[in-house]
């Protein structure tokens, strides 16, 4: 059965990967028709008024903030050959080029450049391309969440009926850890995007650092993955505000990512994940390493909820070991 199940998975990520951005989604948004419906909107009217209001923000961005990054962002492929050619007239890389021999090596960069970073993307589009395109993908997401966010709570309660009536309780008490864990991480998570994009955007538009929308986005989305991707995305925008405007501007770019990762840190993602999400940092780098090798992209993004939700039941299972070895204990005292 677990190979059947392995073979099945490996055969249909396209599938998988909708699938689990669809319930991610729909975990987040239902707690936002749950807060509608404590305020006495009854849940087809709380489900409709959050289909509508994510429509709405859909169209909002696809129509103001998209088209103009995706501008910017082929100006950026069209100019990194040019970027690259004037990188060589850096002290750091004339430095770097003395132990590095990185001039021989520049050259073939340059011709590549435009179709690395045009291929970029390539992978994610083949994964969801055959069967579904890109506008598909999103539609069928959209789909899933709705159908989730009404029909799901039925299979949940079909499902706990099945259990045995002595265990049924428990099974309830770690779904609503695992689904109050998982929500309140994915509606974070969005937050926190939303705060690093916003502010970024505006940093860099401030500072003078061209290409600032797509770069703004860029660094919005690499806390998807934490730790590593806002690391990664700050030394790629400051790599580039250093070639493109020079050491101050890269130097107030190293400023910023430095004062930011100490702000989306220590207070951001405390503030906002305290109640939810408590796993120890160790544990969440090892499970982005992991399953970011196993699943890609989409593995190191739920890598965090996933970890959460199985803490959660390691914790379950401990705590009624316990109970029954103090029981076992107890009656071995009575018995003496």
């Amino acid at each position: 059965m677990v190979a059947a199940v392995v073979m099945a998975v490996s055969h249909a990520l396209v599938a998988v990967t909708l699938t689990t951005a669809a319930l991610l989604l729909a975990i987040a948004l239902n707690h936002v028709v749950a807060m509608l419906i404590k305020r006495s909107v009854p849940r087809v009217a709380a489900i409709a008024i959050v289909t509508v209001g994510l429509l709405g923000l859909q169209t909002g961005l696809g129509f103001t903030i998209i088209p103009p990054a995706i501008k910017q962002g082929k100006a950026l492929v069209q100019q990194a050959p040019g970027y690259v050619r004037s990188l060589r007239n850096n002290r750091l890389f004339k430095l770097a080029d003395q132990r590095l021999d990185l001039s021989s090596k520049i050259p073939s960069f340059e011709q590549k450049v435009p179709d690395v970073l045009e291929g970029a993307a390539a992978p994610v589009l083949s994964a969801l391309g055959g069967i579904l395109s890109v506008v598909a993908a999103a539609v069928t997401v959209f789909f899933l969440t709705v159908f989730m966010l009404i029909f799901g709570a039925q299979l949940v309660r079909g499902a706990l009926a099945e259990a045995r009536p002595e265990r049924a309780a428990m099974y309830r008490s770690l779904i609503d850890k695992i689904y109050l864990s998982v929500g309140g991480y994915v509606g974070g998570l969005v937050l926190i995007c939303s705060i690093n994009g916003t502010l970024t955007t505006i940093f860099l538009a401030v500072n003078s650092v061209p290409f600032f929308l797509p770069l703004g986005i860029l660094s919005g989305l690499s806390s998807t993955i934490p730790y590593a991707g806002p690391f990664v995305a700050g030394t790629l925008i400051t790599l580039i505000s250093l070639i493109t405007q020079g050491w101050w501007h890269a130097l107030a770019c190293i400023i910023y990512f430095i004062a930011y990762g100490q702000l989306e840190g220590n207070v951001l993602s405390p503030l906002i994940f305290r109640r939810t999400v408590h796993v120890n940092p160790l544990i969440v780098t090892l499970s982005v390493l992991f399953l970011g090798e196993i699943g890609g992209v989409v593995g190191a993004v739920v890598a965090v909820p996933a970890v959460a939700a199985l803490e959660i039941v390691v914790r379950e299972v401990l705590r009624r070991r316990r109970q029954q070895l103090a029981l076992a204990r107890d009656a071995g005292e009575d018995l003496g």
